[in-house]
Parts: C-alpha cells; structure tokens; sequence
C-alpha cells in the first residue's frame, strides 16, 4: 500500500468536517456562513457537492481496480475546481463589504489539492 493512497483519504475525511466548520464570518450582518448552512445568504450549500465528491474520491480510492483509479483524477479535479469556486465566490467582497475569512476555508483548499496530489499517484499493480 502506498502512502499517497491514505494521504488522499485522511484528506477527503478533512474536507468532510470542514464542511461543517465556519467559513466566513460577515460582520455587518453577523452571519457566520458553514459550508452546509449559509442562512441569510445566497450562497446555498456550497458543501454539499464536496461531500458527494469525497464520497466517490474514497470509494474509488479503495477499490483497487484500473478504472477506479483512472476515475479518481477527474472526481478529484471536480472537487478542486469547486473549492476554488468557493474559495472565490464566498470570501469576494461585495459592496464594499468583505467577509473574515476562517481556517476552514483555506483547509477546504488544502484537502482538495492533496486528494488530486493523491490521485495522480495510484496504488496500482501494473
């Protein structure tokens, strides 16, 4: 078993529970925005989808089978372009207000580089 394979999964499970931290805090409207609860914003639930890709991204990881493998680089993709469109959607100021941003979004952003690092090196028999 390769390390890439559990560094990829400790990190899906991180993404996990950032999720379920606070993202941003904006001050004005004292709203503090999760990535599962965005109550007075319209944001949605920007989480949700990371969720859903991590799922995928542990269970592909797991399955030791070619096509999982090759399967798991564009979930991971998917999930690093949805971070990043968080990343940017929800900490950009907007009139003239910005949001305090939390650890847990730079650790979204983290999580979902490391699980497409992971990805890129399979634990594969060839």
């Amino acid at each position: 078993m390769r390390w890439t394979k559990w560094l990829g999964i400790v990190a899906a499970l991180l993404l996990v529970i950032s999720c379920f931290m606070e993202w941003v805090f904006i001050a004005s409207k004292k709203i503090s925005v999760t990535g599962l609860d965005s109550t007075g914003t319209d944001f949605g639930k920007p989480g949700a989808l990371h969720l859903v890709l991590c799922g995928l991204f542990i269970i592909f990881s797991l399955i030791p089978r070619i096509w999982a493998k090759r399967a798991n680089v564009p979930v991971a993709a998917l999930n690093m372009g949805w971070a990043i469109r968080n990343y940017l959607l929800i900490s950009g100021c907007s009139g003239g207000e910005c949001p305090e941003k939390q650890f847990a979004l730079y650790l979204v952003m983290i999580c979902s580089l490391a699980m497409l690092i992971a990805s890129w090196f399979p634990d594969v028999k060839v």
